[in-house]
């Protein structure tokens, strides 16, 4: 990783929209599966994974047969997750609510899950049972009735899905299933097929053409959004382990080669120990040919001469995941405005939000957390106003509405109100 001062330092926020090849073929699979349906399925399953696949949807009998698949403590470890995942969610929820004016008025607002939702989870060697709580319990919490899952076979020529996925998936309580994936998954659950009834929102993380995909049928369904490659930001002083950054560090470089890292902090000391902690800890990590790109090209340490200027950076990067790792972690958090998820202290690694705290992993990133929030329960429901205005009320408050209408020429506005006036005021 590169030592730069922090006026030598900028964050470039890289969006991959695909080529325009990749974008043009994403637009041909999904106007094929919306017009030929499970057909389309069936033979893109073939041509990108090899599988003939006569049963789209994952049996019963095979999401039961995937529990004697699993380790035991894979299942003890789950479940617990899924426990503190749950508890954390359940406190997001929100009520409808009814406010009756003096005026005899009613005002209000009604809470209603989404009717169905459809979770896009990777399959293979990309396959993350925890992604699928993340996503699931959520929508659970928040009353979706129906959850569908799509996610591809684990293996090329097989038709067979990851038995982790399918684990989890019926621990979030999902049972409808299918073995379908990519472009063509997003597709199916945007416009429907035969088998597969079209959702109101799609969910979770893909490849660049699920990305593309999701992009594309937005509008015609609710996305969550359009994740970039993950990135961390850890702001630490001389108090900090540089062999726990040096871990946390690769621990978001090995997702992917485009990852951003970043360590800001004031101590030279520190920023020297880290890059040789680095070094030691990266020799010996099993994925160490992502990670290595990833700090090489993306791996910053950024000197700064006050704790202060480095979390103002800090929030200028907007990171995804935002560790604190300083002898006052709290004192610092008041001012922290831009990060996903903020991790304090050095017993709260990055990976304890990912797997097991409670809090949603799925994050906002590429900066987004400037403006944007977490996955969570208010992403799977849908909000309704309701107005009830008493006679008093409206003959009380008709001209103000008139004036507001004429000012804008929405002529047809005003006399809406104007009928009810003058009926009201002549008694007839």
């Amino acid at each position: 990783m590169r030592i730069v001062e922090a006026s030598q330092f900028t964050m470039k926020r890289e969006i991959d929209y695909g080529t325009p090849e990749q974008n043009e073929r994403v637009r041909e699979i999904l106007n094929t599966v919306r017009t030929e349906g499970d057909k389309a399925l069936r033979k893109y399953a073939l041509e990108f994974d090899g599988v003939q696949t006569d049963e789209l949807r994952v049996t019963a009998a095979e999401i039961e047969a995937a529990y004697s698949q699993v380790d035991a403590k894979f299942l003890e470890a789950l479940r617990a997750a899924a426990a503190n995942i749950r508890a954390y969610h359940e406190k997001q929820k929100r009520n409808s609510w009814m406010d009756l004016q003096a005026n005899g008025s009613l005002l209000g607002q009604v809470i209603r899950p989404l009717r169905r939702v459809g979770l896009y989870v990777p399959g293979g060697t990309a396959a993350y049972p925890s992604s699928v709580l993340m996503n699931a319990i959520p929508a659970k919490v928040a009353g979706v009735q129906e959850i569908v899952m799509v996610t591809p076979p684990a293996t090329a020529g097989d038709a067979g899905i990851n038995p982790h996925i399918l684990v989890a998936a019926a621990e979030a309580g999902i049972t409808e299933v299918y073995r379908v994936g990519g472009a063509q998954a997003i597709a199916a659950l945007a416009y429907g097929t035969e088998t597969i009834v079209p959702v109101n929102k799609i969910a979770g993380p893909g490849n660049i053409y699920v990305a593309l995909a999701k992009r594309e049928v937005y509008g015609v369904v609710d996305i969550d959004m359009i994740a970039g490659p993950t990135d961390v930001v850890i702001i630490a002083d001389n108090t900090a382990d540089p062999e726990y950054i040096a871990a946390d560090l690769l621990a978001q470089a090995e997702h992917d080669t485009l990852s951003p890292v970043t360590l800001i902090t004031p101590s030279r000391e520190l920023a020297a120990a880290v890059q040789a902690e680095l070094a030691e800890q990266l020799a010996v990590l099993p994925r160490r040919d992502i990670a290595a790109v990833s700090t090489a090209e993306r791996g910053t340490i950024v000197l700064t001469g006050t704790i202060e200027e480095a979390v103002r950076i800090a929030n200028e990067v907007a990171p995804e995941h935002m560790e604190v790792l300083t002898a006052e972690p709290f004192a610092i958090l008041p001012a922290i405005e831009n990060a996903g998820s903020i991790f304090l202290g050095p017993y709260s690694p990055e990976p304890v939000g990912d797997y097991f705290a409670g809090p949603n992993h799925v994050l906002p990133t590429n900066g987004t957390a400037r403006f944007s929030s977490p996955l969570n329960v208010d992403d799977f429901v849908k909000k309704s106003s309701v107005i009830h205005y008493s006679k008093e009320a409206l003959l009380a408050s008709g001209e103000m509405i008139m004036t507001l209408a004429r000012t804008e020429k929405l002529e047809g506005h005003a006399r809406s109100i104007e009928v009810r006036l003058k009926k009201e005021r002549s008694g007839k």
